[in-house]
């Protein structure tokens, strides 16, 4: 069959190779724990052992599969595997392959009802499914005035309800008054923010990054807000769009909801709410109260691809009025009209987003609603809490480390102590210990800097993470520890 080649199309021959693929991913997933976590590789690795041109003919998927083994591997992260505790994690499990698979079977651009209505109207369902598990709003659902649709990521999300909140404040004040509009948001909020605010066009000058500190761990205080809003109202500025974080990327904090929805609506600004990590964690009840005042806001947003065992991509939105989106996001070329949409009877997602194309993507988060179900999700993500609970438990019983700030999630935030203070309060110390643990290749973790300080991060969430991973990942911690502390004792 290798001799002949792939024809563009054959059940037959899918049937055939899509075998030999599972194979060898379940194969990979087998022995995911003898890679490096970290790739190890050099840059311009790949360069030298692939041709520089395409094949004129036909290979083996054999041969293909053989390079991928020798060439593609050593030059992978291995997200997946059980001892990465890098940034935060990107979940794949069964349930989320099979539904990336069918969805890559059926290959359909569903970007408006006509081209697919089962894409349109499961996305609907499954986003109303979500929605109901994190008791969001009744407003958010697809029965009331807003609803819900997958992007690709939290960039993606947080640059479409900026768009809409632009266009809705420019109606109201007047479409030269864009040099005038302001957005708030903390120093913890993720940097996909300022890309957002540099497409929308708002000038960079009225960007209002608060600042964070200990004294709230590092969420935004309603105070500052108040006082940056006053500030600028004052001199004739017009503020219109509030950004807020539950679980930052830095140290997983959580924004007071409540009174900055309050603040928000006084001041008839759009309120945006990123939980793209943490969100997972309030499909669980002790978890939930993170989101009170979810109420209050305009939009929310939570990666399905992160911690909830959905494959990339998957990034929920949901809106509190879906119309706001399609006034600024519509088009209506004639190549595009049909009778559905003509007489307003149906959703068209390709006026909730950037691109036309989008991919049937709420077929692997049906499949693993429908596989896991609520009670399995709640307890992957509560298993993952006790193992990052286990480890800041690790961390404090060594003097030589300290925890930095309250652990909230599966995330921990914590550094080594240097000998005695110096001049830069243990920053080296932290960063070669960061390399030292990476160089190994036995485990993946990265860092941040907080109030000055470099904070290693230890983000527990990868589907085949155990109690032993964190054990054996701490041993490394505290090898690496203890040479560089005697080996290089600090002055």
């Amino acid at each position: 069959m290798d001799n002949v080649g792939l024809k563009p199309m054959d059940a037959e021959q899918l049937r055939d190779y899509a075998h030999q693929m599972v194979d060898f991913i379940a194969d990979y997933y087998n022995s995911i724990e003898s890679f490096p976590v970290l790739s190890q590789v050099q840059p311009g690795y790949l360069h030298k052992l692939i041709p520089d041109s395409a094949p004129n003919h036909p290979e083996s998927l054999q041969n293909v599969l053989d390079d991928v083994q020798a060439k593609i591997f050593p030059g992978v992260t291995h997200w997946q595997s059980p001892n990465y505790f890098a940034y935060y994690p990107s979940n794949s499990s069964v349930a989320g392959f099979l539904g990336e698979m069918l969805s890559a079977g059926l290959n359909i651009v569903g970007f408006s009802w006509i081209t697919s209505p089962a894409a349109t109207e499961l996305e609907m369902i499954v986003l109303d499914w979500l929605g109901k598990m994190l008791k969001l709003p009744e407003h958010f659902l697809s029965t009331g005035q807003g609803g819900g649709v997958i992007q690709g990521t939290a960039s993606e999300a947080v640059l479409v309800v900026l768009l809409a909140a632009r266009d809705k404040a420019l109606r109201k004040v007047g479409k030269n008054a864009l040099e005038k509009l302001v957005v708030y948001a903390s120093d913890q909020t993720h940097a996909s923010l300022q890309k957002a605010c540099q497409i929308t066009g708002i000038h960079p000058e009225n960007c209002r990054i608060l600042k964070t500190d200990s004294s709230t761990n590092y969420s935004i205080s309603p105070h500052l807000l108040t006082d940056a809003i006053s500030h600028d109202l004052g001199v004739g500025l017009i503020p219109f769009f509030l950004c807020a974080t539950v679980g930052t990327t830095s140290s997983t904090a959580v924004d007071p909801l409540l009174e900055l929805g309050k603040i928000s609506k006084s001041n008839e600004m759009w309120f945006h709410v990123d939980a793209a990590y943490a969100g997972s964690a309030c499909i669980c009840p002790e978890y939930r109260q993170y989101l009170n005042g979810v109420e209050e806001t305009d939009s929310f947003n939570m990666n399905a691809h992160k911690w909830f065992l959905t494959n990339f991509d998957c990034s929920a939105l949901w809106v509190k009025d879906r119309n706001a989106l399609i006034q600024s996001l519509s088009t209506n070329p004639e190549y595009l009209k049909n009778k559905a949409s003509e007489a307003n009877m149906v959703m068209d997602y390709k006026d909730w987003q950037i691109p036309l194309g989008r991919r049937f993507r709420s077929l692997k988060l049906w499949m693993v609603l429908r596989l896991y179900g609520l009670e399995n999700l709640q307890c992957y993500i509560r298993n993952h809490i006790q193992l990052a609970k286990h480890f800041e438990a690790l961390v404090a019983q060594d003097p030589r480390f300290e925890v930095v700030t309250p652990r909230i999630f599966s995330l921990v935030c914590f550094r080594l102590l240097p000998h005695y203070n110096n001049e830069d309060d243990g920053n080296k110390l932290n960063h070669d210990l960061l390399d030292a643990v990476n160089t190994t290749g036995k485990i993946f973790i990265s860092h941040t800097v907080l109030s000055g300080k470099y904070i290693l991060r230890f983000a527990v969430g990868a589907p085949l993470t155990e109690e032993r991973h964190v054990n054996a990942a701490w041993k490394v911690l505290q090898h690496e520890a203890s040479t560089l502390l005697s080996g290089n004792p600090i002055e």
